[in-house]
């Protein structure tokens, strides 16, 4: 019995790892394309009252079509949640049951965004003017325009996040993370294609485009599943409908109290200058590349296993996944915050600063990086242990420690804005310790459903951080040689310090990993050996 549960879990840590291989390849690619989408942008605008506008706009639709439509959003989540367990059977078409549900479940979320959007349509003005009430008369009326041509964004954000559920259990893993690439690519072509006198609006409308691009892309192949979509409205009295709002509706308002806190960002940094707010996305953005694609990588082929462990009562079998999820998550997630406060200004140099985009943009863009790269470890554990609780049915929690954390958005950014004058790097800055008070609050909390397995997991991350130390240590020595004594052409320049502190990192911190005998350095020695067919 000891060796089929071995074998059944090694099985399923080796699935879980091709997976995650083939989603880390997939977002890979997604992420270069959306970091083209951002060159293009940077170029043609830079980092002024225009990207404001738009930015500024694009924060309202974004909550359906990102925060909770996108890929481990609440309507995928919820989806995967409780669809997986009702449907045992992936080589067989959905019963009658498990497509009445998906059919009311669509409906119901289809009418409610559509209310919405019908509502930020009217009153366009009146919302921007309440959310960047620091701004200009101006830039309140760009942003009002942007937000009333991107109104679609909400009635499509709802249906793709059901989308993407659907897909990810039945491990169509692929085109839920190629679809935003639809998007990239229709900003690229549109901003490129149309004239310089015209641009102001161009982004809202290839916005637009690209969400409608990945709503139809979806369609067939969920489609092809079997699930119909048959306008039902048979949500009274529904226990499985039941389950899905008890889970959504707490996971809504989690994720709706996180887009509070970037309301209270744009409302503090509208005092700061203009395109302030346009370099914290960028470096949303840069952070987002690394940090997205291990979380997205690792977490979307775990949650269903965290769902049907769950289902079957294997609380041991959570301690361990989740254990060995998390610390690969943090063994990864040191090199990527080394070379952010080594390089990062190189990186956001090379990558964004032409045309438009001036020495002072970039160097707004890094310094609000530079204080946001602190928040990693606590953001991969915080949207680890998410899953675990979203996986006992449980968003309530989540969303009350979201909701108590506004609070402490609002007062730290009063303190290092107001009081101490941080400027960007403030509000980055709050962003972190935010993220770190609701990943140990959460942390905590989870062991009232079960006892979890910290001690190991925390010696591991210490060992880490002390490799990570000295790494840091080498590669900022290496940095300030290269600064002194490599003299090449501006682009060349920077492309030879990345690549050289990315393979001193790599060397340095893998090498002391395997002398503390850790694990996850052991595993990726030996799989990049056998690549090699050493």
């Amino acid at each position: 019995m000891t060796a089929n549960i071995s074998g059944e879990f090694d099985n399923k840590t080796t699935s879980v790892l091709k997976a995650a291989w083939i989603i880390a390849v997939v977002t890979v690619v997604s992420k270069l394309i959306g970091f083209v989408r951002d060159i293009i942008i940077a170029n043609y605008y830079g980092a002024t009252l225009v990207s404001d506008a738009y930015y500024y706009a694009y924060q309202i639709p974004a909550i359906s079509l990102i925060l909770l439509g996108g890929v481990g959003g609440p309507f995928h989540s919820a989806t995967v949640a409780v669809f997986s367990k009702l449907i045992p059977n992936l080589n067989e078409k959905p019963q009658e049951e498990v497509n009445k549900l998906y059919s009311t479940f669509l409906t119901v979320t289809t009418v409610l965004f559509l209310i919405l959007s019908v509502l930020m349509f009217i009153f366009p003005r009146q919302i921007m003017g309440l959310i960047i009430s620091g701004g200009s008369a101006e830039m309140v009326t760009l942003a009002a325009e942007h937000l009333r041509i991107m109104t679609p964004l909400l009635v499509i954000g709802g249906i793709v996040g059901i989308y993407y559920g659907i897909l990810i259990i039945y491990k169509q893993f692929m085109l839920p993370n190629l679809s935003p690439i639809l998007m990239s690519s229709a900003i690229i072509g549109i901003v490129i294609a149309v004239p310089s006198d015209n641009k102001g609006y161009a982004l809202a409308w290839a916005t637009t485009i690209g969400a409608i691009l990945q709503l139809v892309i979806q369609y067939p192949n969920v489609r092809k599943l079997g699930f119909l979509w048959k306008p039902n409205f048979n949500f009274i009295n529904n226990p499985h409908f039941k389950d899905l709002t008890e889970l959504l509706f707490p996971a809504v308002l989690s994720s709706t109290v996180g887009q509070i806190h970037i309301y209270v960002d744009m409302f503090f940094t509208s005092y700061i200058s203009d395109g302030a707010w346009t370099a914290i996305g960028y470096a949303n953005r840069v952070f987002q590349f690394p940090v997205g694609i291990l979380v997205t990588a690792f977490l979307v082929p775990l949650f269903p296993i965290f769902s049907r462990l769950v289902a079957d009562k294997d609380m041991e079998g959570i301690r361990t996944y989740f254990n060995k999820g998390v610390g690969v998550l943090f063994f990864a997630a040191i090199p990527i915050i080394i070379g952010i406060l080594t390089v990062g200004l190189d990186a956001v140099r090379l990558v964004f600063e032409r045309g438009a985009f001036d020495e002072n943009a970039t160097f707004m863009v890094t310094e609000a990086l530079w204080f946001l790269s602190v928040s990693i470890l606590p953001y991969v554990f915080r949207d680890s242990i998410t899953r675990v609780y979203y996986s006992f049915n449980d968003s309530k929690t989540p969303f009350i420690v979201a909701f108590s954390s506004i609070v402490l958005k609002y007062v730290l950014n009063v303190v290092f804005i107001r009081q101490l004058g941080m400027g960007i790097g403030g509000i980055t800055l709050s962003t972190s310790l935010v993220t770190l008070f609701n990943a140990c609050v959460l942390g905590y909390l989870i062991t009232k459903k079960l006892k979890m397995d910290y001690k190991s997991l925390f010696i591991n991350l210490f060992k880490m951080c002390v490799a990570g130390v000295v790494t840091f240590g080498v590669c900022l020595a290496a940095a300030m040689m290269i600064d002194k004594y490599v003299v090449m052409s501006k682009t060349l320049f920077e492309l030879t310090k990345i690549t050289s502190i990315a393979i001193i990192c790599t060397v340095v911190y893998t090498g002391l990993n395997l002398l503390f005998k850790m694990d996850y350095a052991r595993e990726l020695w030996e799989r990049v050996l056998n690549k090699l067919k050493f």
